[in-house]
């Protein structure tokens, strides 16, 4: 019962965290891309604040830690068995994306927030193209981490 629960809150963490993630690659990307470099620095220094702060991604990013733990426990009794092994695979993807956010977005962050929108740096393109690349990299990581928590879950109550 209680691996059941936590592999369907993975799925609705991972889920949930997916979209965020669709919108800010599809979406906020290109409208931030497309402005030059005072725009980028101003969409930035009103998203970044808010999205960093936000209660939402506290809870996300714990659920999404918390919950495939609590699942691989619940499922410990075969640790070699599917569901055991992609939500294990499930967990890794989720705690690299944390440790991907900790150190690598959160001080490129720190730079573009640190900026003056009307004098920005000569190498603020190089943290511009560094906050896409994270955030994609955050995303393909998340979205396969959702894929494999839908399987494991779908193993673990067909089993």
């Amino acid at each position: 019962m209680i691996a059941t629960l936590a592999l369907w809150l993975s799925v609705v963490a991972a889920g949930l965290w997916s979209g965020l993630l669709l919108t800010l690659t599809t979406i906020l990307h290109p409208m931030f891309v497309r402005q030059p470099g005072r725009g980028f620095a101003t969409e930035c220094a009103h998203f970044l604040p808010i999205a960093r702060r936000s209660p939402t991604n506290y809870a996300l990013v714990i659920l999404l830690i918390v919950a495939p733990a609590v699942a691989l426990l619940g499922l410990r009794e075969a640790p070699s068995g599917v569901p055991f092994v992609l939500t294990a695979a499930g967990l890794v993807a989720t705690v690299t994306t944390w440790l991907i956010s900790l150190l690598r977005s959160e001080p490129n962050y720190d730079v573009i927030l640190s900026w003056d929108p009307d004098a920005l740096p000569n190498d603020w393109q190089q943290a511009q193209r560094r906050w896409i690349r994270l955030n994609w990299t955050r995303a393909a990581l998340t979205w396969t981490a959702f894929a494999l928590f839908v399987l494991a879950t779908h193993a673990h109550l067909t089993t």
